[in-house]
């Protein structure tokens, strides 16, 4: 496996909300998460910039209530090298010195990629523009990114990641823990050692969890997606079923020394305390 952190670090992600409600509902759910002490939060970055002043905004706000470091993403894709020098210097001074370095959507409509075509791109740039500043995580795709051509070629544009200064990566969640450790043994096998920490998707509502899987070219195993649809609208058993089996792909991943988890929460605390709890991480 590539390298691991000395310490496992656990980390939560969160989205910037729209409205006054939204807000009370994360601090709520941020409250909740900070005491289980995780190495830090992030805070997902909209397509083509769209979140920018509320990712901002949601980033030194948590960070000031809850004491745990918050990570912003950063996507490139749409802008021009002025938008993100503005964004990494208004982080800069505000002491942030983490961020997570993505492409990102190019949002309905848009036709121009902006100034940036990849993730690599804008580690670059970030790197050329700060040093050493910030440490950069970038995304991985155990189960290859959906627009990609080829295995290979999306291996390539990962490896372009991390030499253009990329310190780790996060993946995209995933259910299967051999496309995990597929990837990592190519990453290991290429020389790549940087930590590679695996996504965590709790499941909670079939029909998104569904939408977003296709979007994201995650897949959900036949097997697994024939239990949620046989549910069909019993919450409470897609919920308990989704916990059981959530809990066991990240036990496997612990017990292999994996670096990390990252739980996707979507802004809810309870379904990734109970993965936790199940894992008797509050006890590491």
């Amino acid at each position: 496996m590539t390298k691991a952190a000395n310490t496992p670090v656990y980390s939560f992600e969160f989205f910037p909300p729209k409205t006054a409600d939204g807000i009370s509902k994360l601090e709520a759910t941020s409250r909740k998460l900070a005491a289980l002490k995780p190495g830090f939060f992030s805070v997902t970055f909209g397509a083509g910039g769209s979140t920018r002043d509320r990712t901002f905004e949601t980033v030194i706000d948590v960070q000031k209530k809850s004491g745990i470091e918050v990570v912003p993403h950063l996507s490139c894709i749409s802008s021009t090298r002025d938008n993100i020098r503005e964004i990494l210097n208004a982080y800069r001074d505000k002491g942030i010195r983490h961020m997570v370095a993505l492409r990102g959507d190019i949002p309905s409509g848009t036709v121009e990629a902006g100034e940036f075509r990849y993730a690599n791109e804008l580690v670059t740039f970030i790197r050329e523009e700060t040093g050493d500043h910030f440490h950069i995580e970038t995304a991985a795709y155990p189960e290859y990114h959906p627009q990609s051509s080829s295995p290979d070629r999306d291996f390539a544009n990962f490896r372009r990641k991390v030499e253009a200064g990329a310190n780790g990566a996060i993946t995209q969640y995933f259910y299967n823990t051999d496309a995990f450790f597929s990837f990592t043994d190519r990453c290991e096998a290429a020389g790549i050692d940087i930590p590679i920490v695996p996504g965590i998707m709790p499941i909670t509502n079939y029909h998104q969890l569904a939408r977003f899987s296709d979007t994201c070219g995650a897949e959900i195993p036949r097997w697994i997606r024939k239990r949620l649809e046989a549910y069909g609208e019993d919450l409470e058993s897609i919920r308990a079923f989704g916990e059981e089996v959530v809990t066991g792909l990240c036990t496997r991943l612990v017990e292999q020394g994996v670096s990390g988890l990252h739980f996707y929460t979507l802004n809810r605390a309870e379904p990734a305390i109970a993965i936790w709890k199940n894992l008797g991480l509050g006890s590491r």
